[in-house]
Formats: structure tokens, C-alpha cells, sequence
């Protein structure tokens, strides 16, 4: 089971937007995926249709240290209002979504979660992630974090075998995003006596235009990649600014379904890029790559 945690300290960057046509995409290539809603703002949990909605949530994973079955919601693709017409739906060959909602606004996890101990706290998500009753039922998950420094991104980053991080396409965000991941990896850096390590970063630039300024925020990370302790890269795909990913969160599916062709090619480059192992393999809905359909055992 392979863990991916989208994280950003700054918000409106299109942490969720990622995170659910990952795992949308993800599903539809016949891989078995948990989305985990860990941003106080329960985006992630609002986008895809529930065909079954848990009792419990994210509160009740975090404080039990166990995904117990009434925490996990199944997704409905297609959703039962979703308009067809026109649209090629994908064939999921085995695939299957589901979600650990965000039940967090009140704020009584983060309260009861500032009172545990260092270590406690930085495990409460890893150690039910880790458990074989959830590394046999699922192939990736995908969790969604909120857009500031906190104990649920922490325990998100302490969870994660790799992060994902967007980037707005400005100079202004790009210096953000700069000070925001030294921060993160000094804050996670500190506990490595105990064992435990900040995983591998891959930044993404999101909302992207066909602007000057996208090339040169990808040369400025690149150019502080000794001062981010080398733990950070620039991935080559770019999301665009596309009206696509307006649609697909509201029609309540993943973007591939609602443009095959250019945000389909976008979408299955940047999973490519980010998880090797999935190189190759592709929704059947894709025109280009129907004949590279074929099953796969691992991630």
C-alpha cells in the first residue's frame, strides 16, 4: 500500500482538487483507494456523491488509532444525477474509492489532539494506516490536509510514504510555498531521534497559464533545492487553469470523465510522473492508451 499526503501551508492552492481526480483516476485504472478528509474544511468529503455515508469519521479514526468499518464511506461513481449523455464512462476493472470524512469544524479534535504527546500525536495516523487489515483492503490512499501548519498536517506528513505539494503559478505564492516548506521540514525534521522521517516532496504547479511566471517559479524552487535539504522536487507536469475541474466538482466526478482528451492527458501524466509504478496504465476511457490497459498487482 503506497500513502500520499497533498499538503500545502498556504490554502486555495488545489490540495482537494488534486487529491480527488488522483483518486478518481486511481480507481478507474482498477486500484482499490481511501481518501482520508483531514482539512478542518471538509472539501474532499463534499465532492463525490456517497452511495454509503459512515456513522463515523476522521475524529473517531484519529482518537481509536483504528479505521473501523463505520469509518469509511463508499463513493458513488457514477453519482445517480450525473448526466451521461455524451460522455464515455470509464470501466473500472476492480477499482473501488472510498472516504474518511472530515468531521473536525467544531474543533474538538484539534484540541484533544494539542494535549497528546509529541510522538502520540505524529502517530495517529501512521500506526491505523500501517495495520494489515487496511494495507490488504487498499492499493493507495490519498489524503487531503488543511492549508496551514497544525497536529492533522503533521500526523498527515508522518503518515505519508510521499507528499504532494501544489504550488500556485506566482511569485508571490511561489516565495510562500518556499518559507512554508522549510518550516514543515524543520518542524518534522526535529523528531528524526525518534525514529522517524520527513518522506520525499514533489511540488506541482496548479491552475497553471500559459504565462511567463509558471517557468520561472519552477527555475526558483529548483534553485533552492540544497536549501530544502534536497528533500523536495519539481515535478514536470503543471495542472492548467481549466474550466474542465469546475464541471467535474460539480457534476461529483473526476475530471478524465468530463475531458478525456486534454485534462484526461494531464491527469494521467502527472499520476505517472508522481507514482512510477502505475506508468503506463490508464482509465479506458482514454483514447489515446486504450490498448495499455492491463492489470496490475501492486503499487
Amino acid at each position: 500500500m503506497f500513502t500520499i499526503s497533498v499538503v500545502s501551508t498556504k490554502g486555495g492552492v488545489g490540495k482537494t482538487t488534486l487529491a480527488a481526480n488522483m483518486g478518481g483516476l486511481l480507481r478507474d485504472i482498477g486500484l482499490r483507494v481511501l481518501l482520508i478528509d483531514a482539512d478542518i474544511q471538509p472539501s474532499l468529503t463534499r465532492y463525490f456523491h456517497l452511495e454509503h455515508e459512515a456513522e463515523h469519521g476522521l475524529t473517531q479514526l484519529i482518537r481509536s488509532g483504528v479505521l473501523s468499518p463505520d469509518c469509511i464511506s463508499h463513493c458513488q461513481l457514477p453519482p445517480v444525477a450525473f448526466e451521461a449523455k455524451g460522455v464515455k464512462l470509464p470501466q473500472s476493472p476492480g477499482g473501488l474509492l472510498h472516504l474518511v470524512k472530515s468531521d473536525t469544524r467544531d474543533g474538538k479534535l484539534q484540541d484533544w489532539m494539542s494535549g497528546r504527546m509529541g510522538l502520540d500525536m505524529l502517530m495517529r495516523l501512521n500506526m491505523p494506516l500501517k495495520h494489515p487489515s487496511v494495507t490488504s483492503a487498499y492499493d493507495v490512499v490519498l489524503i487531503d490536509t488543511q492549508g496551514a501548519i497544525g497536529h492533522l498536517q503533521d500526523a498527515a506528513v508522518n503518515a505519508a510514504d510521499q507528499l504532494l505539494v501544489p504550488v500556485s503559478p506566482d511569485i508571490v505564492s511561489a516565495r510562500e510555498f518556499l518559507d512554508g516548506t522549510i518550516s514543515l521540514l524543520d518542524r518534522h525534521e526535529c523528531a528524526a531521534h525518534v525514529g522517524l522521517k520527513m518522506p520525499p516532496m514533489k511540488a506541482v504547479l496548479t491552475r497553471t497559464e500559459k504565462t511567463v511566471d509558471c517557468k520561472l517559479i519552477s527555475e526558483l524552487i529548483r534553485e533552492h533545492f540544497i536549501e530544502m535539504r534536497g528533500r523536495v522536487s519539481m515535478l514536470e507536469t503543471m495542472v492548467p487553469a481549466a474550466v474542465a475541474y469546475r464541471k467535474a466538482a460539480t457534476a461529483q466526478v473526476p475530471v478524465h470523465w468530463i475531458d478525456p482528451l486534454k485534462q484526461s492527458d494531464v491527469m494521467h501524466k502527472l499520476m505517472w510522473e508522481f507514482i512510477p509504478s502505475v506508468d503506463g496504465m490508464c482509465a479506458s476511457n482514454h483514447p489515446e492508451f486504450i490498448d495499455l490497459n492491463a492489470p496490475h498487482d501492486n503499487v
